[in-house]
């Protein structure tokens, strides 16, 4: 049986994931002064991908297996050491700042790994393999 290779569509999935993270934090940000107002996020990357029902799989015995069948996942837990504006709201702007620079990274490293994959493809193309 032969299955197609879904690296494109997982990287688009994961960069609208990624746009919709980071609007999530722009929001938050543009609200910080908001009293009353609670940061928010979405649910991470990895549950989404659970509820796919898709799964890592390797395709030959020599490729390394991770511990277990799962990538483990970990609630985000609400930090108490974080500052909070007087204002009242639930937001703190360095938290929301690492938030996006996480985004920042991510979305580079999915675009490297597509970058990366498109070139072995065009290759494989021109040598008519």
């Amino acid at each position: 049986m032969t299955t197609g290779v879904y690296l494109f569509d997982l990287a688009s999935q994961h960069a609208r994931h990624l746009a919709t993270r980071q609007a999530t934090i722009a929001g938050n940000v543009a609200n910080a002064n908001t009293p009353g107002y609670k940061a928010r996020d979405v649910v991470p990357f990895a549950q989404v991908l659970a509820r796919t029902g898709l799964d890592m799989a390797s395709t030959a015995r020599t490729h390394l297996e991770a511990q277990g069948s799962r990538i483990p996942v970990q609630e985000a837990k609400s930090t108490g050491g974080w500052e909070v504006l007087e204002s009242s709201s639930a937001v703190s702007l360095e938290q929301e700042m690492l938030k996006a620079g996480t985004v920042s990274r991510e979305h580079n490293l999915d675009t490297a790994v597509v970058k990366s994959f498109h070139r072995m493809l065009m290759a494989a193309v021109r040598s008519g393999s």
